[in-house]
């Protein structure tokens, strides 16, 4: 797959962080909040952006909104620990494992399964990543054990990483619809040449 470059790439990355804004900074109210696709982005940033500047920038993104969050819209601080710190780790399991798997994208309904699959993989190991860090480091529980570990695991991963699929499912979607309606663009003047 060619990555998309100049305009297309800012375009697409303009796209993330409007998403990133619109989905994780409570702006709108309760009432039209969106869940947080952050998890989503990175995941979509990997596959299709894939260069470590732009993870670095939505890293940077995603830490002011939160502090944003917390400082002026009146956000709980409860998540904010020395857990907090394993987030970048969380977010780069997504973004690389997009990355890993963008030379096998292809417009076919295989390929598009592959990258679901492997943001299945990505968004549970992420999970567990944040989710980890919090429950064991983030000094939230006194006495902090396995069992009661996996059973908060299994009570929340399945939103998140059903949510972070969700949106998924969408990119890939627009990303076949756009990539579909391009090459069909582009074949009449390639014959015509």
């Amino acid at each position: 797959m060619k990555l998309p470059s100049g305009p297309r790439s800012a375009l697409l990355l303009g796209l993330l962080v409007l998403v990133m804004l619109s989905t994780r900074f409570k702006h709108f109210g309760d009432v039209l909040h969106l869940p947080d696709a952050s998890m989503a982005v990175f995941f979509i940033g990997g596959l299709l952006l894939r260069r470590h500047a732009m993870f670095a920038s939505l890293v940077a993104l995603a830490m002011g909104l939160d502090w944003a969050s917390i400082q002026y819209a009146g956000v709980s601080d409860f998540c904010v620990t020395p857990a907090y710190a394993f987030l970048p780790s969380a977010y780069a399991v997504l973004w690389y494992g997009g990355r890993w798997y963008a030379p096998r994208l292809r417009i076919s309904t295989a390929s598009l399964l592959g990258a679901w699959v492997v943001a299945l993989l990505a968004a549970s190991v992420s999970f567990a990543i944040s989710n980890g860090a919090f429950y064991w480091l983030g000094g939230r529980y006194a006495q902090p054990h396995l069992a009661e570990y996996v059973s908060r695991l299994w009570q929340w991963a399945p939103l998140f990483v059903r949510t972070t699929l969700a949106y998924v499912t969408v990119a890939l979607v627009a990303y076949a619809a756009v990539a579909r309606l391009m090459s069909t663009r582009a074949a009449p003047s390639a014959q015509q040449a």
